[in-house]
């Protein structure tokens, strides 16, 4: 098993920033990446941002140019660096790690953008 924790959601204003954590640990040893998934009300979960191992990256076209996503190899931790915050940002974002059989999710962490 892999438990991910998240963290650094919260309220922010529209064209500000904010940084998300999700720290992984368990049985590491299998997963080929992880990355971040968000899910607004009354709408389908929708990928937003993908780091493999590799070192392969892939966004959501609403989110290029304004989010970058990163590794901390040394903490087993990702990073999602959210900048020009939009109100259709909001949502619930989930962590996730893949492996070749197996997805694994966090919590997932309130982000709410004002106008």
């Amino acid at each position: 098993q892999v438990q991910l924790v998240e963290s650094g959601g919260g309220l922010v204003q529209a064209g500000g920033s904010l940084r998300l954590s999700c720290a992984a640990s368990g049985r590491l040893f299998s997963i080929n990446g992880m990355g971040w998934y968000r899910q607004a009300p009354g709408k389908q979960r929708e990928l937003v941002a993908v780091r493999r191992y590799s070192g392969s990256t892939n966004y959501a076209d609403s989110v290029k140019g304004r989010f970058t996503i990163s590794r901390d190899n040394a903490k087993n931790t990702v990073l999602l660096q959210m900048n020009s915050l939009k109100p259709e940002d909001t949502a619930v974002y989930y962590c996730d790690a893949f492996s070749a059989y197996d997805q694994y999710w966090g919590q997932g962490t309130q982000v709410t953008v004002s106008s």
